[in-house]
């Protein structure tokens, strides 16, 4: 019975040093290349020298290979998942247009971070912020030529929106 529960106890134990243990990371060095530059052959730039941003990635955590399809439609330029827990992942977006940020709060005092992102072939009005513990993004998209005939239109809506209470 004393030899079970030895091994019992060293079992626990070993569990115990393991779950206290620190979560080793390797740094990514992520270089935000464009969708026309993305992919090249053989691998040989130098990610470090390159890099325009960085962020731990778990040990174990898979790098999920971005597309270029992605890269050029919704800015994404790096993803990792846990293979464990598929739904456990970290990714990274970027815009490479003319983008224009401010904060602003309203009557009220709420904070406001508000974004104007002047795009090759669309034009983009973001506003954020947090309230009732919840993150509110408004987003008012609109293609090029008919944010240049509907501006005035699309800047009011983006305008409006606070949260309330």
């Amino acid at each position: 019975m004393i030899q079970k529960w030895g091994r019992l106890f060293r079992a626990f134990e070993g569990w115990k040093l393991e779950a206290d243990s620190p979560a080793a990371y390797k740094l990514y060095y992520g270089t935000a290349a464009s969708a026309a530059n993305y992919g090249g052959y053989g691998g040989n730039s130098d990610k470090k020298a390159s890099a325009e941003y960085i962020y731990d990635v778990p040990d174990g955590w898979k790098e999920k290979l971005v597309s270029k399809i992605q890269k050029g439609t919704n800015g994404t330029d790096s993803e990792f998942y846990n293979p464990k827990k598929k739904a456990e992942k970290e990714y990274l977006t970027f815009l490479e247009e003319n983008v224009v940020s401010e904060e602003r709060k309203d009557e009220k005092g709420q904070l406001y971070y508000v974004y104007e992102i002047d795009g090759i072939g669309a034009h983009s009005l973001i506003s954020v912020t947090c309230a009732k513990n919840k993150l509110y993004a408004h987003f008012v998209n609109a293609p090029t030529p008919d944010w240049n005939r509907d501006q005035e239109t699309l800047r009011h809506i983006h305008e409006s929106f606070k949260t309330v209470g």
